[in-house]
């Protein structure tokens, strides 16, 4: 398959406009979402599946009233590909489709 192409300065900007909420942090794009505690758990579950499915992860960090996602494609040299924004899709999908759950 090869390594992945890294995206120009154009390509990631064209990319975040399509995706309210993810900034560029340095060669990654992260967003973080407000999300109950266990609503997040249950959100990182379905993540870690669909991430294993496609073979691309974020990292997660976890907290008590927020989840954070970082995402940057490690196989070409820590630089955004389009693979990056196709999982941050994917996670807000997942993030909104978690919250929208009941409180009890």
């Amino acid at each position: 398959m090869g390594v992945p192409k890294p995206l120009t300065h154009e390509e990631i900007a064209e990319g975040l406009e399509k995706l309210p909420g993810w900034v560029q942090e340095g060669d990654a794009i992260t967003r973080t979402y407000e999300i109950r505690y266990h609503a997040a758990v249950a959100a990182i579950v379905t993540i870690a599946d669909r991430s294993r499915r496609i073979q691309h992860h974020a990292d997660l960090d976890l907290r008590i009233d927020h989840l954070r996602a970082s995402i940057t494609t490690h196989d070409a040299g820590n630089r955004l590909t389009r693979a990056d924004f196709d999982l941050a899709h994917r996670i807000d999908a997942i993030v909104a489709a978690h919250q929208a759950l009941p409180l009890d």
